[in-house]
């Protein structure tokens, strides 16, 4: 920007305050109280899983409370000084200052529109390959690489609760419980089919090839939050070998549980914690998720109308194109944000991507 006017400055603390009143702040001081009081019981660690959720929400919380606290403290110091300068050579002085706190509050804004009745939730992501072999399989695994580096652009933790290697390279499925809260808002429009247009490494005649792969986004619902009940005669339980490397986090024990809803025939399986209890714990809180989302795509009253034969899998048309040949490009369908640097997307720079969708609604 060129200078630094009046109107940029009233127009910069408006939206400050308009975003601190939006958040309610009175209200999350009063729920931040409760959480810590809840932390401070003696059985308060008994449950790791629920611990460990109440601890990040606490965490989550806070750092709320006080970046607002602290941008609105900067705007009002910004105000100050802007208007006890007089000339306006020395008044754009305080440009940096001003688009630094301009583009922290853009990032905290996005907190507005996640209002939603889960956008709150941790978050579990499943990536499935598509039709095509080898070539889904590395396309899944591109798109593993490109989630994780974005949750640790983030800083966000994640744990990968099962995964299922191809048959050459690449994974066929992946799932990854992501523990951070808001995840669910934040990654809710990742949910789709992904499309990959590239010159196949596996093609002997160099041929420009079409691959697809699946993400499913879940909110991860703590043990008794969500009103479905799964019936014991509906369950198959069996202990099983993790299979896969799963990388660092999977324990590869007879701790590791697979879970089988008869109904519908939706397997899913957990080889996170040491114990079979807590594995079977975690697989359940998956299954529900995934039930849940059944439900909310069926419209459906109760959970038994679910029917055997419904294709979780099933995932219409696709939400963004990855081209690297003939040209490059990323395009998300929906919001049309586009980027002619693949390269850097596939290295989980997806903010740009993320922001779009989450201002979308």
């Amino acid at each position: 920007m060129k200078d630094l006017s009046k109107r940029d400055i009233e127009d910069l603390e408006k939206d400050v305050v308009l975003t601190i009143q939006s958040l309610d702040l009175k209200n999350k001081k009063i729920q931040l109280e409760k959480l810590e009081n809840q932390s401070l019981e003696s059985n308060f660690w008994d449950n790791q899983e629920h611990a460990k959720a109440i601890m990040s929400e606490i965490a989550y919380i806070q750092e709320e409370i006080d970046t607002a606290e602290r941008l609105k403290k900067d705007i009002d110091s910004l105000v100050e000084i802007f208007f006890a300068i007089e000339k306006e050579t020395e008044q754009n002085e305080l440009i940096p200052e001003y688009q630094k706190l301009k583009s922290e509050l853009e990032k905290f804004s996005l907190r507005k529109f996640l209002s939603g009745e889960y956008d709150q939730h941790r978050t579990v992501m499943t990536i499935y390959a598509g039709q095509g072999g080898t070539e889904a399989n590395d396309w899944a695994q591109m798109l593993f690489r490109m989630y994780t580096m974005y949750f640790d652009k983030q800083q966000w933790s994640y744990t990968i609760t099962e995964m299922l290697k191809g048959s050459e390279v690449g994974i066929a499925t992946v799932t990854i419980e992501i523990n951070q809260p808001l995840s669910f808002g934040m990654l809710k429009q990742e949910q789709g089919v992904h499309r990959l247009v590239r010159i196949s490494p596996y093609n002997a005649q160099g041929l420009r090839q079409t691959t697809f792969a699946g993400v499913e986004v879940l909110p991860l619902f703590a043990k008794d939050e969500t009103s479905i009940e799964i019936p014991e005669k509906d369950i198959e339980f069996k202990a099983v070998k993790a299979g896969g490397p799963g990388g660092q986090n999977v324990n590869k024990t007879s701790s590791a549980v697979q879970i089988t809803h008869i109904p519908t025939g939706i397997a899913v399986s957990s080889s996170t914690e040491r114990s079979q209890a807590q594995n079977r714990e975690s697989a359940m809180s998956i299954l529900k998720a995934k039930l849940w989302r059944i439900k909310e795509d069926e419209k459906l009253k109760e959970i038994s109308e679910i029917k055997g034969d419904y294709k979780i899998a099933g995932w219409g048309n696709q939400i963004r194109n990855y081209v690297l040949h003939p040209y490059k490009m990323v395009k998300d369908l929906r919001t049309n944000i586009e980027s002619s640097d693949p390269e850097s997307v596939l290295d989980g720079n997806l903010d740009e991507f993320i922001e779009a969708e989450i201002r979308m609604g």
